[in-house]
């Protein structure tokens, strides 16, 4: 098959500049590139060049100002099988509309088929366009059939994935070395770690866990709450919310280390230091792909019972999910007690790992979505 994997608008593929669909893109391109003929479309970037070819793949990036329209001219020219478009499905109307004979498939990754942004017409002329849809999670796909319930016959889930061999779990040799290094350059060697990855945003709710802290630390003084992320993907300037954040934590500065924008090579070394890590999602999360990098890490997971995050947790397995999720108490006991007990964090975090490595490698990925294309051509 000869397919085309595009990305939005936002951020370029690979992931330099951060983005979970970049991170997506790039990661199942190389793996589908063993066996077909892929090529990734993303916009262009001061950091990389126009076009490339890396790993079996081949990149093209187009200015941002432009992108939509040289996306249709290199579509008339290139004649792919199989056209991947992410989470844009107001393009695909006019993608369609160049292309006619070339099969779509719809990813969608986050409530993109909300009323705000689709009408009842718009939303129906892209089902009835696309192939196929998949979403990142079942609480995606609902918010799209719930809606068009004609749409269930062309949608289904695949979960996103990870690179296992870039996370490495305290219990293994190179696991134990990289948690030293970071500890030790951090000053954090003899603390816990409840560890926060993402965007600095109340969506995300950071400021739920500082909020939460003063009591975590009554219980046990040894806390250290590491929060890595920035307002938005590798900008490091602050807005207010950040600064609030900043704020809450330097009422704590001893339990509270804060990490600005970290490249995505760079990260697991910081699941690798912790004891835990914590998701408290205020928003109906698609599925944030953190859970599944503090699973490939060996981390059992803490996480809100907001969108998709809870299917990938098995109570008292892999993780616990807070349902009082905007509470700031109801994280306290769950997280002083994981820290309390190592093997208690080391049993889920076993456990994590095992459901990683069982489905959601990015080979699984591939694989899902290799199938979803050979449906898509009727194969």
């Amino acid at each position: 098959m000869k397919i085309a994997l595009i990305a939005t608008e936002k951020l370029p593929v690979p992931a330099i500049r951060g983005g979970a669909i970049q991170i997506y893109l790039d990661s199942v391109a190389s793996v589908i590139a063993s066996n077909h003929d892929v090529t990734v479309i993303s916009i262009t970037d001061p950091d990389l060049n126009n076009t490339e070819n890396k790993n079996g793949v081949k990149y093209v990036r187009f200015p941002e100002g432009e992108y939509i329209q040289k996306i249709k001219e290199h579509l008339q020219t290139e004649h792919y099988d199989v056209v991947h478009l992410c989470n844009r499905p107001n393009w695909i109307q006019s993608l369609v509309k160049v292309v006619p004979n070339t099969k779509f498939v719809l990813s969608v990754h986050n409530e993109m088929f909300a009323y705000e942004k689709l009408s009842d017409a718009e939303g129906q002329a892209c089902i009835d366009s696309v192939s196929r849809i998949v979403t990142v999670s079942d609480f995606i796909g609902k918010t799209i059939t719930s809606r068009f319930p004609q749409a269930k016959a062309k949608t289904s889930t695949v979960y996103s994935g990870v690179d296992l061999n870039q996370y490495h779990p305290a219990w293994t040799s190179v696991g134990k070395k990289l948690r030293d290094q970071a500890r030790k350059e951090l000053g954090l060697e003899n603390k816990k770690i409840a560890l926060f990855v993402g965007r600095l945003s109340k969506v995300k709710g950071p400021h739920i866990l500082l909020q939460a802290l003063p009591k975590m630390v009554e219980k046990d003084p040894n806390i250290m709450m590491v929060i890595v992320g920035s307002k938005w993907f590798g900008d490091d300037n602050l807005n207010n919310y950040v600064k609030h954040l900043y704020t809450l934590g330097a009422m704590m500065k001893d339990h509270v280390t804060f990490i600005k924008f970290v490249k995505p090579k760079d990260i697991p070394a910081l699941y690798a230091m912790s004891d835990l890590l914590v998701c408290s999602s205020q928003w109906q999360e698609p599925l944030a792909r953190v859970h599944y990098e503090a699973m490939a890490a060996g981390l059992p997971m803490i996480t809100s019972n907001r969108g998709g995050n809870p299917e990938v947790i098995d109570e008292g397995v892999n993780g616990y999910i807070i349902q009082d999720f905007d509470n700031p108490d109801a994280y306290v006991d769950p997280i002083t007690a994981l820290l309390a007990s190592e093997s208690r964090r080391i049993k889920l975090g076993k456990a994590g790992r095992s459901k990683v490595e069982n489905g959601f490698s990015w080979e699984h990925v591939a694989s899902n979505l290799t199938r979803v294309y050979q449906e898509a051509l009727g194969k």
